[in-house]
């Protein structure tokens, strides 16, 4: 199933999405028990929907996870379409947003990063020609 595919009040949702942003959790009490809730955004290809978590699942999701939500429950509040676990829902992650290292000893590639040479050619005389000594003599990384 997908986002645009969602039906207010119905069960049985199935679906993998990302989490791209997530409100700070909210304590409550309600029938003499205490417990937490936030609210999270979850995207796929398609859209985007609310997703409540409550208690566990606020702390096992965080920015940045695919989820997959089994047997979750689609409802609308404020005419806007939200999900949740329920009673009989599932939320488990399977996996997270990938984050790519590079690595490089190209000093050109380091301009405009904190840190790394400004584009605007001032030298703050920083660097000794034994520093561009050994960033010339190390192996590249192809």
């Amino acid at each position: 199933m997908e986002i645009k595919d969602l039906t207010a009040n119905t069960g049985k949702v199935d679906i993998v999405a990302e989490i791209v942003s997530k409100e700070e959790p909210r304590s409550f009490e309600k029938f003499g028990k205490s417990g937490r809730v936030c609210n999270a955004t979850l995207k796929d290809a398609t859209g985007q929907v609310t997703l409540t978590l409550w208690n566990d699942d606020v702390d096992s999701v965080k920015v940045g996870d695919r989820i997959h939500l089994q047997n979750g429950w689609c409802s609308e509040y404020k005419g806007q379409k939200q999900l949740s676990a329920g009673k009989f829902g599932k939320i488990e992650v399977v996996g997270q947003q990938e984050q790519q290292e590079v690595m490089t000893n190209d000093p050109g590639m380091m301009k405009g990063l904190p840190g790394g040479d400004s584009d605007d050619g001032d030298s703050d005389g920083d660097s000794s020609e034994e520093d561009l000594d050994i960033v010339n003599d190390e192996e590249f990384v192809e």
